[in-house]
Parts: C-alpha cells; structure tokens; sequence
C-alpha cells in the first residue's frame, strides 16, 4: 500500500508537515547528478533587473531548435531533471520563469530569451500552467512562427475552468503561506504508491523555495481571465499527454483541449497524477522522443545528427512523403474519423545496446500485437498508433471505455522500438500483455 498522508490539527501547517515527509528524489543519486553536471543559468533579457530567467541548457549547443521545458505554478526548472538527463543522453538539446504578471508580459520576455539565446525556433513542453504559457506564446508569435511543435501535459486552455479569474488581481496583496496553501489544495493526498508520494513531495519542497513574488506572480497568470485562441496555432504540432488518475485538471477541461486540437496526437497515462514527468519519467521521456521523431532529419531537428543514423533518416524521409500524402487525403476525411485515432510517423529512433553490445531484435515479437489491433500492416510495419479511449478494439474488452481505472496508457507498438531504454521497452510489452 502506498504512503497515506493525514494532515495534522496541531502545531504544524500543512506545508511544513509536508517538508517534514520529504521524499526520496531530493536525495537521489541521479537528482544530484543532475545538479553537480548541469549548471544553472541566470539570464536578464528585460530592462527590469527583477525579472531573472533560471534555466539550465543542456545538451550540444549546435541544435538550433531545442526542446525548452515550462514548469507548472508549483515548479521550478529542475522538475524537469528526469527529462533532461535521459533526453541529453541521447543528444538532445533541452532547456528547462520570472516574475510576470500578465500573459502579453511573459510573451515578449520570453521571446527576448529566444533572441539572446540566438534561437530561430524551439518545441515546447508545457505541464499545466506552462502547457498554457506554451499555447500563449504559440499564439502570441503566430505571425511571425517561433514555435515549432508543442507537448501539453495536464494542459488546459482557459483560466477561467479554476473559478479564481475575479481573485486574480489580489494575489499580489497575499502573504507567501496564504499563496502555498491554494497550491497545496490541488495536490492529491489520500493513498499513493511511493513513486507519486515522492513526486509530490519533491514538489513541495521546489514550492519552498519559490518567493512571495514568485507564487502571487504564477497565480495570477494562472488565473487571470485568458484563453488560448486556436485558430492561431492549428498548423502546429502538438502531443496532448495527460493521465487517468486524480489530477488538478477536470474530464471537462481535458475533453476541452482534445476539441481545441482534433488532429493532435494523445498520450495518455494511467496514473502520473500532476506531476508525469517525476512519477511516471520513463513513459513521459518515451513520448516526448515519439513526438520528436517527426523533425528528424529536418532544421527542426532536437538532436545531434550524429545520433541519427543514415538508415533512420531515409526511413523518416519516407515518413514524412507519406505523412505529406495522408495530410492531403485527409481533408477528405469527416471530422469524427480524424478526431477517432492518432498516427505517429514511422520511426527509428536510438535505444539502449544490448549486453552483447548489439541491437535487440523485436520482429519476433509481432504476432503479439497484430492479433485484433489494427486493420493491416504496411510494407514496414513500424508506424505507431495511439488509440483514445473513444476507438479502443473491441477485442481489447469493452469494459475499458466504462471504467476509468483499468485504462492503460494504449500504444499499439507494430513499430520498431530503438528508442527506449531496457526498463522502458520492458514496461511496453507489459502494457501490451496487459491488453491481450
């Protein structure tokens, strides 16, 4: 049984009792790494000295479109660590906000970031309040393109689904325990496994360390009366990622986000709670390669070309032919029918060599997933397919449409997988025996 968590009626509030059950990542090997190899950076890009840009850049400095992470209210850059380590080993480029206290305010500072850091274009990953900052910029550069791709986790789309747009602008009238108090209310408590337990403790600790100014700021950007405008960024690519478990976000503003972008690929999770990319690392770090397969071999590539081999970058040229050729058929295509279903590229990504100091060979394991999972194979088989919810296989048991706790996070794997590590590969094919 998970950790269970009853806050105390006696002389501790509740942050501090949280700092008193603090979790296992703050002293991990791999978070102190993370902090003794990668430095953090501080930038000013404004002519106000008080709005300072913390970050860390890690990964070759040649790429020139990287992938930049956006924390939630809760979050500081180094939520991320998880992403960076295992993303930077591969040869990405990833970099993981100050004091604004608007919208229009944050989009032109960080657009002014982009311009020091002499980055044309970037693809963003943005959890909840930075799934919306990404949406905004997105929005706000539309004329003149600075984003090149977006992945929204525990994303949403209009300030106005928490129900504080008319306490916006007194947040800034609020004391720093007040402010860490309407935080902590969104954060699940009750029965956790471990690894969600110390998520959200490590959390609670990175919301210690974030000022007054810091958190009235965050707050009244998370809810001050704004909306994303789709229309503006439609062209973009985006990967919408969000769990099945208890989250901040409602069914209602999650169903909100897959009706703003119908053509958006989902990944879902079963559990991950607020915090994925700390909980869950090694789905969350699967996905977000999956969704920048698309740019290899392209300007807009996240990755060392040396990383990419000649063979898996034919492979995405072909790809992206025929991701040229289905985009065309598609206008024909009703509605519902693009809604229904996701399609990855075909894809050949890097992955962890063998003991042996070769390759694992997956073919084998075919005939797994092609029983009752899709219509028909292509020549090369490798095209991965998320399905949502509402386009599950009959065969998979309809009980997965009707009770929320038994859906898995679904991918259809009739791809090559030479992406992931051991670990993570392990957990797909436990996925799939599940779905059998």
């Amino acid at each position: 049984m998970g950790k269970v968590w009853h806050v105390p009626c006696g002389r501790l509030t509740q942050t501090e009792f949280f700092l008193n059950i603090m979790g296992e990542i703050k002293v991990s090997p791999d978070y102190n790494w993370f902090r003794s190899t990668v430095p953090l950076k501080k930038i000013i890009v404004d002519d106000d000295d008080s709005k300072v840009w913390s970050l860390y850049d890690a990964g070759p400095r040649s790429i020139r479109c990287p992938l930049i992470f956006l924390p939630p209210v809760s979050g500081t850059a180094d939520v991320f660590f998880q992403q960076i380590l295992a993303l930077t080993g591969w040869g990405y480029r990833v970099i993981a906000y100050p004091v604004y206290w608007d919208h229009l305010e944050f989009c032109d500072g960080f657009r002014k970031l982009l311009d020091h850091l002499q980055l044309d274009k970037v693809h963003l990953f943005g959890a909840s309040l930075g799934g919306f900052l990404a949406q905004k910029f997105a929005e706000y550069t539309h004329k003149s393109p600075r984003v090149q791709s977006l992945i929204l986790c525990n994303a949403f789309s209009d300030t106005s689904i928490f129900n504080q747009t008319w306490t916006a602008n007194s947040f800034w009238l609020m004391p720093a325990f007040m402010l860490k108090k309407i935080v902590l209310g969104n954060f699940a408590s009750g029965p956790l496994d471990p690894e969600m337990a110390d998520g959200i403790d490590f959390m609670v600790d990175r919301l210690e360390s974030l000022g007054q100014s810091e958190l009235a700021s965050r707050l009244t950007l998370n809810c001050q009366n704004s909306y994303v405008e789709p229309h503006k960024i439609r062209d973009i690519p985006v990967t919408i990622m969000d769990v099945f478990d208890q989250s901040a976000l409602s069914t209602e503003a999650k169903e909100e986000m897959y009706k703003l972008y119908p053509n958006a690929r989902r990944a879902h999770l079963k559990t991950g709670g607020n915090f994925p990319y700390l909980c869950r690392s090694a789905e969350v770090n699967l996905y977000i390669q999956i969704h920048l397969l698309q740019f290899h071999g392209t300007r807009y590539a996240a990755i060392d070309p040396s990383m990419v081999s000649a063979e898996e970058l034919e492979v995405q040229k072909i790809s992206l032919h025929t991701s040229n050729e289905q985009d065309e058929h598609d206008h024909t295509v009703e509605p519902d029918e693009q809604h229904s279903v996701a399609m990855f590229p075909r894809c050949g990504v890097r992955s962890a060599a063998s003991a042996e100091g070769g390759r694992k060979d997956y073919t084998s394991e075919k005939d797994k997933c092609e029983a009752g999972r899709t219509e028909h194979y292509q020549e090369e088989p490798w095209d991965c397919l998320m399905e949502t919810s509402d386009k599950i296989p009959h065969e998979t048991g309809s009980h997965f449409k009707h009770k929320e706790q038994e859906l898995q996070s679904y991918i259809i794997w009739n791809v090559k997988v030479t992406l992931c590590t051991d670990e993570e590969l392990h957990h797909v094919w436990e996925v799939l025996q599940d779905c059998d």
